[in-house]
């Protein structure tokens, strides 16, 4: 054994002091971390307190000979500085002290400066002259576990269809001539169809498993293999299928859900208009009772009325129509009712004309097309009626008599929806992100020595800070979003109102995230990220769509932002307004209007990691937002400006608002979910993603919790840090992190990942 001059307590502080003195990163704070740690090191007599203590002084920093006898213990060891260690600096020291002392104990209290100061190899490995081993990730976690949590009680389905996945007809080149890439997804979906994955969400009597939260994993999986299919597949068996199933009654049910399911039929789901948009109250096509004939007239009064952005338009033999329904003269509102669109030799029936959207940014394997009406007669029955339907005697009748609540009751069964499109944008962006976390594991670039090996790009906390917080949402938001489906599927709550809101802001924050994201991964991947073969591309095109796709976000987040000012229990018109500044005076505590100064300058790990404080600081600022909010209407009511004036006038709060809501949504439905998990080792892994999730949104938001003098300048700061800090400590994991999302291996087949 060599002998050495220092103490086996000291000798294990030698690489760390080593690192902190040759990168100086001895700042204030830095130093009262590793005082600390001293201090509460039971492995350490006084002596060797005292004389570490003693190194620790920036203003007589150790002698040059001290520093020369550090870096020649450590090379002398002949030790190996290993990446992929949990914490590669205190298990350097531990082999150190191994080396020349006997067999030491792993020192915990070490592991704390590691974590506390952001040190990484790549800070380091230069320094030492020891082999270091470059291994891309740490074996401590299996990512089979990470996606067993994510699969939870449908486990048997997915790992079914992801089975089901790998074969020759999901794995097509690149086809950029629209028809060949439309007929190619058509027999896609109807291979879906006829091994009932289309069916999933329906009853069992009509080929189905009643099994809507699998059937939105199932949407999810399929933007692994295209997003064409994904979005033609929720087109075909989720609005189309889902709108009889969901509006319809049990002759519908029986006449077409089992047929639609199969894909059999081929339907669309036409309620969008070129001159309305997000606006389907105000639709214009028209659906008017002929009592005498005993029909429904479909017609579009206008030339820019016509349905627009169809998807399946061009295959389709029927259409769910959206339209407002006339009874002896009057306007019962907004309902749905199937119309044929073309006859068995697929001919366009006379009074219909349908043209092709053309080609688009993205998704070019979907039919979207244009559709106009032109006095089109369909038998009564065709009126889907659960929530309005036409007597025999030719009476409207509903059992919803508030015309607003039966609109609401109606476009809340359609929920589903945009869960789908967001767990969609959430599918490509974690295609995205393990591509390029893959790609960053592999790729190397720079070093400050030539004659040794370039640094991994993933080690470089630029590189971190840009795709780890992407990860840790990924994660809350698919936790939040499989809640969303169990709530939304839960027969049992008859009124959607309270889901619809919180679906209409998640949809939203949702689908930024995946484009946002995505775009980061392109440009993590450089050049690379530019090809065609390594599927970012595409998948920017075909996500990009998300965001107005079932809904414009910047509606949605309005109309989640109204859900919160009247607590899911006052309509919001210009009658209902006073009732809703009424009920919130009355919820709104006065402590919500003054400055909580508790939390402003806390900035200890325990406290910045706590999620009582995560919680406590998104609620503050939704409640915040709503008090605000309201003042500023009722301010505006009060001179007399009209109600829809008022709101207009504060689109920008709203739009704040419902952003505020949704991520304090998200993180509170993802803390519930690791509060359930078993494995306490695991537990810790997807809290720390929490704990990322919750400081880079509130860092994101850092002005505003300034303006409002809920953190002082020095809080923002460690905020910061801690963002950084949680990238480095995530580091060797992350790949196991990314792997954990499921994606079948025949899925990713971008050369860059492989």
């Amino acid at each position: 054994m060599i002998v050495v001059d220092y103490s086996p307590g000291i000798l294990q502080y030698i690489p760390f002091f080593y690192v902190i003195w040759s990168d100086d990163l001895l700042s204030a704070s830095e130093i009262s971390v590793i005082q600390k740690t001293i201090n509460d090191d039971t492995h350490l007599s006084e002596n060797e307190k005292e004389q570490l203590l003693e190194w620790l002084d920036r203003n007589n920093p150790p002698p040059e000979d001290e520093f020369k006898n550090w870096k020649q213990t450590i090379s002398n060891s002949k030790i190996k500085l290993i990446e992929s260690d949990t914490y590669p600096l205190t298990s350097l020291s531990q082999r150190l002290g191994n080396t020349y002392c006997g067999e030491c104990e792993f020192n915990d209290y070490l592991k704390n400066i590691e974590l506390n100061l952001g040190i990484q190899p790549n800070h380091y490995n230069h320094l030492f002259d020891v082999e270091v081993v470059h291994e891309k990730t740490s074996k401590q976690y299996d990512a089979r576990v990470l996606d067993a949590l994510l699969k939870g009680q449908h486990t048997a389905s997915v790992d079914s269809f992801r089975d089901f996945l790998n074969q020759d007809v999901f794995n097509g080149q690149v086809l950029r001539n629209k028809e060949d890439y439309r007929n190619r997804v058509l027999k896609q979906v109807s291979l879906l169809g006829k091994h009932g994955y289309g069916a999933y969400a329906y009853p069992s009597e009509y080929g189905g498993k009643g099994n809507m939260p699998a059937y939105g994993a199932i949407f999810e999986h399929l933007m692994f293999v295209d997003g064409s299919l994904a979005v033609k597949f929720g087109v075909q068996f989720g609005l189309f299928g889902g709108s009889i199933q969901k509006l319809g009654t049990k002759r519908h049910h029986d006449l077409y859900l089992e047929d639609a399911g199969t894909a059999e039929l081929l339907g669309c789901f036409a309620m969008t208009e070129t001159g309305h948009g997000s606006n389907v109250r105000g639709i214009r096509t028209t659906a008017t009772y002929d009592r005498e004939t005993d029909e429904i007239v479909i017609h579009t009064p206008g030339k820019n009325d016509n349905k627009e952005y169809i998807g399946n338009a061009l295959h389709s033999k029927i259409a769910t129509v959206f339209a407002q329904l006339i009874v002896d003269g009057k306007n019962e509102g907004v309902h749905a009712i199937l119309v044929p669109l073309r006859n068995e030799k697929h001919e366009v029936f006379d009074g219909i004309t349908i043209e092709d959207n053309g080609y688009k940014i993205g998704l070019n394997g979907v039919d979207n097309g244009k559709i106009w009406f032109n006095q089109v007669r369909v038998p009564r029955a065709n009126l889907l009626d659960k929530y309005g339907s036409i007597t025999d005697k030719g009476e409207y009748s509903s059992p919803i008599k508030n015309p607003n609540k039966r609109f609401f009751t109606m476009l809340g069964t359609l929920v589903g929806g945009r869960i789908c499109v967001a767990r969609g944008a959430l599918g490509g962006a974690k295609m995205a992100l393990a591509i390029a976390v893959k790609h960053a594991l592999n790729r190397r670039q720079f070093n400050d020595n030539v004659k040794i090996q370039e640094d991994l790009i993933m080690d470089y906390p630029t590189h971190q800070v840009r795709l780890t917080p992407a990860i840790a949402s990924a994660y809350v938001y698919h936790v939040t979003l499989e809640e969303m489906m169990q709530s939304y599927s839960d027969e049992s709550q008859t009124d959607k109102r309270e889901i619809e809101t919180q679906v209409a802001g998640l949809k939203s924050i949702i689908t930024w995230f995946g484009n946002s994201t995505i775009q980061e991964c392109r440009e993590a991947c450089g050049g690379k990220g530019y090809l065609l073969e390594n599927l970012i591309g595409d998948s920017k095109g075909d996500v990009d769509i998300f965001t107005t796709f079932e809904g414009d976000n910047t509606v949605l987040l309005q109309l989640a932002a109204k859900g919160v000012l009247s607590d899911f229990k006052a309509e919001f018109n210009s009658a209902g307004f006073a009732s809703v500044l009424k009920l919130l005076r009355t919820q709104l505590s006065d402590r919500w209007n003054t400055l909580n100064p508790v939390y402003a300058n806390k900035v200890d790990a325990d406290h910045l990691y706590n999620p009582k404080f995560h919680k406590h600081a998104f609620q503050y600022r939704t409640r915040r937002l709503t008090y605000t909010l309201a003042m500023r209407i009722r301010n505006y009511i009060k001179k007399g400006i009209p109600a829809y004036q008022a709101f207009l006038k504060v689109q920008t709060h709203l739009i704040a608002l419902g952003k505020a809501y949704s991520v304090e949504l998200a993180y509170n439905t993802y803390s519930n979910f690791c509060e359930s998990i078993q494995d306490e080792e695991y537990k810790s892994l997807l809290e720390k993603l929490g704990t990322l999730y919750a400081l880079d949104e509130i860092n994101s938001e850092a002005r505003w919790y300034l303006e409002q003098g809920y953190i002082g300048s020095t809080k923002s700061k460690a905020i910061r840090q801690r963002v950084e800090r949680l990238c480095t400590e995530l580091r060797p994991h992350i790949e196991v992190l990314v792997d954990g999302f499921g994606i079948p291996k025949h899925c990713m087949s971008a050369p860059i990942a492989q």
